[in-house]
Order: C-alpha cells, then structure tokens, then sequence
C-alpha cells in the first residue's frame, strides 16, 4: 500500500546528511552556465521523456501541485523547459530570463511559457533547442531538477516542418544520451509497453537500464480485469531503479477545475482501494512516491558525478584563465 501523507510537507528520510544541498548547488551552476552561454557542461538532471500523449505534463503539473504548462492538441512542448523545484516558504515562480520578476499567478507562468516558446520558436509548431529555464519555490515540493522535453511522435501534423520527428528525437537525444543524465520514462500503462516510445529510446541510450526510471501513468483506465502489476514488480520488464504507478487527472477533471491536491487524495484511494496494488510489497505508487524516489535518485547522482564534474569545471575555469591571459593587461 502506498504511503499515508504526513501533512503538506514533503520529507527526504533516508538522505546522508549534507546531501540535501546538492541539489540546490547544481540548480546555481545551471543559472551560472546558462547566462554565460556554457553549454558544454553536462550537469546531472532528470530529463522526462514521452509520447506526446503519455501524460508527461500531467506528471510535472502534479509533482509542482500547480496547473502551469501549456495544453492543446499535437506538439504542445515545443522547447525544452528546465524546472528547478525548490522547497521554500512561499510558492512563486521565476523565470530565467525575466530574473526581476516572481510569479505568483500560475496561470501567468503558463502564458508566459507560451509566449517566449513563440518568440523563440515560431508560431508553426517547430521546435527549437533553447531551453525555457524556470525555477518554482514551494513549500509542497521536493528539491528537483528536470527537464521536460518534447514529446515523441510518429509523423508531423499540420503545419509542422516535414522532418518535425527527426528533429525531436535528436534533440531528445542530446539530453538522455548524456551519462550525468537520469532518463524519467513516462508510458501510458494501457498500451503495450514493447511499443512505448519512452521505453524504446530509454533502452537504446541507457542500454543497461542504470539511468531510467520508469512511470506508469493511467493505471486507471486499463481494461477491466487487467492490472499493470507484473510490470511495477519488474517481472516483465526489469528496470534497475524500478518502476513508478500513478494516477492522473482525466481530461474531464482537468477541465471542471478538479484541483491537483484533490487529485492526488483520488489517487490515493484508488491505489488503496485497488485488489491488484494494495498488498503490492515494495512497490512504489503515487505521486508522492515518484517526487521522493526522484529528489533521492537525483542526490545520489549527483553525488556519483562529483569527481568528473568538478574535473570539467576545473578545466573549463583554466582554459578561460589562459583566453583572458592572451588579451594583456588594461
């Protein structure tokens, strides 16, 4: 059975002390790099990768508990969007390139996405590789770094460019192929799970399963009679840090203002109410869960990247020294 919810705030038991701020360190190093145009420094991150229609906006959306990303019919993400979560007192958030502004109206941050998505983007539904970087403080969330990615698709759709599919996959690729990269693979549990996009690019880039996490959205609409628990054990498809079951909201939720907070208390009770999932041993389930298992894989990553990444940083900080030495005194 899924764990009860102590109250609002989230925990980190089970984390060695001191590990706590590496996230916070990382998400500094992330603004530093990104004003100063440093792109050749692979910092550890989840990047989240789907379908377009697995319900990888919904995961983000209840991780933050706040309606924020843009929704529509066909390619909605169209640049990759880097979300710090950061747990603090109050709930705002700030975007990179507006960095004298706090939002405190997610709506706001919603139409502000849009807007610089077009700006950099387009109006016809290309994608571009230049990140939207946002950062939200909240008092409901996990210290987290991700980054959402656009969803994989199989031919383009009105007025996208021919080679939209080429496209997103490299640009997916350039993120998930990295090994200071956790690989968030979000499949729909009602389909087949040998056809999942997530699953399929997943293995290709981490062949050894030792950088993915999977997700199980939509346990609640499997057909009657079928359970995705073979899967959430590893019996069928073995994943070395395990899979993730959790419920989100339908589109009729999401469009009657079903609140994100009274979705996840739904949650709980289906997968508390459910035959198949509430004796499940060891098995994590929830939104909750995900968000935990996310905030301690990430630590321990970044942890393990350490040593290299200190290396590249240090060896980025002496070429630089030896360019500012070649133009002399002033």
């Amino acid at each position: 059975m899924p764990p009860k919810p102590k109250g609002d705030a989230p925990t980190t038991s089970g984390v060695k002390p001191g590990m706590e701020q590496l996230i916070p360190i990382i998400n500094r190093l992330q603004d530093i790099f990104s004003r100063m145009g440093f792109a050749n420094i692979d910092l550890p991150q989840i990047a989240v990768v789907g379908a377009q229609s697995a319900g990888k906006s919904s995961v983000l959306e209840n991780l933050v508990g706040k309606d924020f990303l843009p929704r529509g019919s066909g390619i909605v993400t169209r640049r990759p969007l880097i979300l710090q979560l950061v747990n603090g007192p109050a709930e705002y958030g700030e975007f990179l390139h507006k960095p004298d502004r706090k939002y405190t109206d997610f709506e706001e941050i919603r139409a502000e996405i849009d807007a610089d998505t077009e700006r950099i983007a387009g109006g016809n539904k290309g994608i571009s590789d230049v990140p939207i970087n946002l950062k939200v403080t909240s008092p409901h969330v996990l210290n987290l770094t991700l980054v959402d990615l656009p969803g994989l698709m199989k031919v383009p759709v009105g007025d996208q460019p021919s080679d939209i599919v080429k496209q997103t996959r490299k640009l997916i690729e350039s993120y998930v192929m990295k090994d200071s990269c956790i690989i968030l693979a979000v499949t729909p549990a009602n389909i087949d799970l040998a056809t999942s996009d997530a699953l399929q690019i997943a293995k290709q880039m981490d062949p050894k399963g030792i950088r993915t996490v999977g997700v199980l959205t939509k346990l609640d609409l499997m057909d009657e009679g079928t359970d995705a628990s073979d899967i959430l054990t590893g019996r069928l498809m073995p994943l070395r840090r395990g899979f993730v079951g959790i419920v989100n909201r339908s589109q009729h939720a999401i469009e009657s203002r079903k609140s994100i907070a009274e979705a996840h208390v739904s949650e709980l009770e289906f997968f508390q109410n459910h035959e198949a999932y509430k004796n499940l041993a060891g098995v994590e389930l929830g939104t909750k869960a995900l968000a935990k298992k996310l905030n301690q894989t990430l630590m321990v990553h970044i942890h393990d990247c350490l040593p290299s990444l200190s290396r590249r940083i240090n060896a980025l900080t002496e070429k630089t020294r030896a360019q500012l030495a070649t133009f002399g005194e002033t």
